[in-house]
């Protein structure tokens, strides 16, 4: 019966991040390339702001961002795992690739974030969290605690989901509540971190609680 719901879960999320990577990837590379609608919340651009430069930066960062989600929740397939394991580990090389790209690119964003200096120290400490807890997860499997990565693993790929969450947030704050367009951008993205934080610890507690058993040939006893 877990294992079921555990499956069902595990289905939703995936659904969930292909709609989602879907619907970023056409907004932002196919109907509005140029970021117009973005661009137009932005009342505190500094003078360092250069629109060709910050254009290919947020492309790139997109890309890297979808090509995160994509790869790490293929990684909590523990049927890949047993199938493919060179797949698997190719697979969460390319995550932490992404991952890192993505905190590089969010690093040039930052300054220019909407809502100003107090969201830019969001993303800042938030690209920190996210780095330590991907490399964490990586020291894990090569010391083959399998584990503690799988526990580091789901810490750092909430951080994945922050970019829905915080427009979740924001819709909520702006349309629903009434407050501005930067106090709701800035609720959004205060409110996505706890979120994800939050998340993690939920599922580890109670989808993740049991350790994982191996099997003779080293791989995992569970199945998904």
């Amino acid at each position: 019966m877990k294992r079921t719901v555990s499956r069902k879960l595990y289905i939703a999320l995936v659904l969930v991040t292909v709609v989602f990577i879907v619907y970023v990837l056409g907004k932002n590379l196919v109907f509005d390339p140029q970021l117009t609608e973005f661009l137009s919340h932005k009342t505190k651009l500094s003078s360092s702001f250069v629109m060709p430069a910050w254009l290919t930066v947020v492309h790139v960062h997109i890309i890297f961002g979808c090509l995160a989600m994509i790869t790490g929740v293929a990684n909590f397939s523990m049927r890949l795992l047993k199938r493919n394991r060179l797949l698997h580990r190719v697979n969460g090389i390319v995550y932490l690739v992404s991952v890192i790209a993505v905190i590089f690119t969010s690093g040039y964003l930052a300054p220019h974030s909407t809502g100003g200096k107090v969201n830019s120290i969001a993303f800042n400490l938030l690209n920190i969290i996210w780095l330590v807890f991907s490399i964490t997860a990586f020291i894990a499997i090569k010391r083959r605690n399998i584990t503690s990565h799988r526990k580091w693993m789901v810490r750092s790929y909430v951080f994945c989901f922050t970019n829905m969450l915080t427009h979740i947030l924001l819709f909520a704050g702006h349309d629903w509540l009434g407050f501005n367009y930067e106090a709701s951008y800035t609720f959004g993205v205060y409110g996505s971190i706890a979120i994800n934080l939050s998340a993690a610890e939920v599922v580890n507690r109670l989808i993740f609680k049991a350790p994982i058993k191996l099997l003779p040939n080293g791989l995992p006893a569970l199945d998904r």
